[in-house]
């Protein structure tokens, strides 16, 4: 774990804040993928016909964007 956080501190060096965030949403939805590339971050959500891709350039972005859509009364 303490590698993957030192990973995460160098990728949002601006966000450390967030890193608290990821892990609580991590511990809701543990069938949801975040993974991260170069510059951007992105999230993978499973739907019964398939799944939802969303990506945004900040993990505060991110995780905004994934409590909008998996607050919508509409999601499965």
């Amino acid at each position: 774990m303490e590698e993957r956080a030192a990973r995460y501190l160098r990728l949002v060096p601006d966000e450390w804040d967030q890193l608290w965030r990821l892990g609580q949403f991590r511990q809701r939805h543990p069938g949801v993928v975040i993974g991260t590339g170069e510059g951007w971050w992105q999230a993978r959500i499973p739907e019964p016909n398939g799944e939802i891709v969303t990506t945004r350039y900040t993990l505060r972005a991110l995780l905004d964007k994934l409590d909008e859509l998996l607050t919508d009364p509409g999601h499965t």
